[in-house]
């Protein structure tokens, strides 16, 4: 499990699961449940704000916020975009948290949000963020640090770039789940020191998927050179 995937490749890996009778919201509802699991292994209930990003990243938070409540948990979820923007996957699963017995329409993002908070889940943007985060989510998760709240980032933090570890404004996570096979982001410094520790989830992605990616870069570990 040491290859390292673009986040092109990492794509390619979910189209081949999906080709291969994985269905998409499966998949998501198998990420969100591996960051509610791992949550669940490293904090008490405590309250938690998720914060949902416009796509798939989002659609994660979404599970998160569904399985973390259904277990005690006091859950708000705030949003870039109303669910009713949202598409596909995201939007199957955001439509399953607001009609959950804790569930609601997701609030806008304002530094507010987080009077009370105990628990951060970033699940604004994964790896594949091609821009800068904008001024209301980098004064959010500026204040996040200032407080020293605990985060937990779905895939990345965001703001970190996934092919290249480069950070736009991301806020430091505490732990980073990541699905299938680890990104560059996730060795690369800054991003390596902004995941905090890093764990990476089985969702449903048979390894054959890696001969449609074929991977070109490997983390560095004894079972690559050992047996030389």
């Amino acid at each position: 499990m040491n290859e390292l995937l673009t986040c092109e490749q990492m794509a390619q890996a979910d189209a081949w699961a999906m080709a291969h009778g994985v269905a998409g919201p499966t998949l998501m509802a198998h990420a969100g449940q591996a960051v509610v699991d791992a949550i669940r292994a490293r904090w008490s209930p405590r309250p938690v704000v998720v914060l949902c990003g416009p796509g798939n990243n989002g659609g994660d938070g979404y599970v998160v916020a569904r399985g973390l409540s259904e277990v005690g948990w006091t859950v708000r979820v705030a949003s870039v975009s109303p669910i009713s923007g949202l598409r596909g996957d995201a939007a199957h699963h955001a439509a399953l948290w607001r009609t959950s017995a804790a569930g609601h329409e997701p609030e806008t993002l304002h530094p507010g949000l987080l009077d009370g908070t105990a628990l951060v889940v970033d699940a604004l943007f994964g790896a594949g963020l091609s821009r800068p985060l904008d001024a209301v989510l980098s004064e959010l998760m500026a204040e996040v640090a200032v407080r020293g709240i605990p985060v937990v980032a779905v895939d990345v933090p965001s703001g970190v770039r996934g092919d290249t570890g480069e950070s736009w404004g991301a806020a430091q996570a505490q732990l980073t789940v990541t699905f299938f096979r680890k990104k560059s982001a996730h060795l690369l410094m800054p991003g390596r020191a902004l995941c905090g520790e890093v764990l990476v989830a089985d969702i449903g992605i048979a390894p054959q998927a890696l001969s449609a990616v074929v991977a070109q870069a490997w983390e560095n570990v004894p079972a690559l050179w050992s047996a030389l």
